[in-house]
């Protein structure tokens, strides 16, 4: 009986064990480590350099939109000032400086120029005298564009028919298409 006696202690020692091991494996996972894996960790870093390469650089403004607008912009200007040139039936002159685009117009079918007294500041489609302006305090300041290659004088004078003075290429500093305006035909492309 003895033995009887033995075997169910230890039987009861055996399964008091168990249900102490089920009870702690059952416990809230306060007692147990938590954090993150270095797979988690590695799979973050990787999301967050992706974006900081392509997302970060479009906000800041440093991408090339800002260069593709002033491109634009002055294209459309110097379509403006042809159309304009040959509705008005006078010269339309565009000046430009390294970072401004203005525009002037001729008081009358006969001058030979737009300069002081022959002629007046014109406003661009948008209603400012300085029809593109990519100094500080506006929407191109970020970018920090310049023109790097200018026409012959700083100048596009369009007579009455809407041909150019000469043939003439415009390039924006770090774009790479460059604004050309046709000697025969005007065209700006």
């Amino acid at each position: 009986m003895e033995q009887t006696g033995l075997n169910l202690k230890s039987r009861h020692k055996c399964a008091n064990a168990i249900t102490h091991s089920r009870a702690v494996s059952a416990r809230p996972s306060v007692y147990r480590h938590s954090g993150f894996t270095l797979i988690e960790l590695i799979v973050t870093l990787v999301i967050i350099g992706i974006l900081a390469a392509f997302v970060v650089p479009r906000f800041s403004g440093t991408h090339g939109f800002e260069e593709r607008g002033f491109h634009d912009e002055t294209m459309s200007l110097l379509r403006y000032a042809q159309k304009t040139a040959i509705a008005q039936r006078r010269l339309v002159c565009v000046s430009f400086t390294a970072t401004t685009v203005t525009l002037r117009i001729a008081n009358n079918f006969g001058a030979t120029d737009c300069a002081g007294a022959n002629g007046v500041d014109m406003p661009g489609p948008d209603g400012q005298v300085n029809a593109i302006d990519a100094g500080a305090n506006t929407k191109y300041s970020n970018a920090n564009i310049r023109f790097s290659a200018l026409p012959t004088g700083d100048m596009v004078v369009f007579d009455p028919v809407g041909r150019p003075n000469a043939a003439a290429t415009i390039t924006i500093s770090n774009f790479s298409p460059s604004i050309t305006v046709e000697a025969e035909t005007g065209y700006v492309h």
